[in-house]
């Protein structure tokens, strides 16, 4: 219903203001995104077409790239929880093997669909994480929480993936350029 929207809109908003005011977003709390990772912790979907791309944009961009997946559902009503326990699941797996960055990937979707990324919660927990994050949730007009306190936000779950991995080519391209102005 309307009243719906407009009253999660409501919450979206006073959350937003409160974690704002708080200092939750200031630039002095973004993590740099390593230049050349070697361990990529993902957070998506099995299901969708976004896992897809990610895995695709690597392979293709990269063959140095280790991609751990932590799924998690990315719609629904307690999915924060889905998402704070995947998120759990790579610190596990980061205390034995160093996770460099972490993806929060999902397509685009409603207001309603894209809600659970502004869970308080959820957010703190991204906020506090300690691993680099990239938010590609939704598309270039959706905008959650989220979004606000990872490292970086990314217009797409594709667009995350190129932000974190970065391109063979153009890596040996630069290296060659210096090595030639060297000689």
């Amino acid at each position: 219903s309307i009243k719906e929207k407009g009253d999660i809109y409501k919450k979206y908003e006073q959350l937003k203001k409160q974690l704002k005011s708080e200092g939750l977003f200031n630039i002095q709390h973004k993590k740099p995104i390593p230049k050349f990772p070697s361990k990529i912790g993902i957070i998506t979907s099995l299901d969708g077409v976004v896992i897809k791309d990610i895995i695709n944009i690597s392979q293709r961009r990269s063959k140095n790239i280790d991609i751990i997946i932590s799924p998690s559902s990315v719609q629904g009503i307690d999915v924060h929880n889905q998402i704070i326990s995947a998120i759990n699941k790579l610190l596990e797996y980061n205390s034995k093997d160093k996770i460099d960055i972490i993806i929060i990937a999902r397509g685009g979707g409603s207001f309603e669909d894209l809600n659970c990324f502004n869970n308080e919660e959820l957010v703190r927990k991204v906020f506090e994480l300690e691993i680099p994050i990239i938010s590609g949730v939704g598309h270039e007009t959706d905008s959650t929480i989220i979004d606000f306190v990872s490292d970086i936000r990314a217009s797409t779950p594709s667009v995350a993936a190129e932000l974190a991995i970065s391109d063979d080519k153009e890596t040996i391209q630069t290296l060659d350029l210096i090595i030639d102005k060297m000689l």
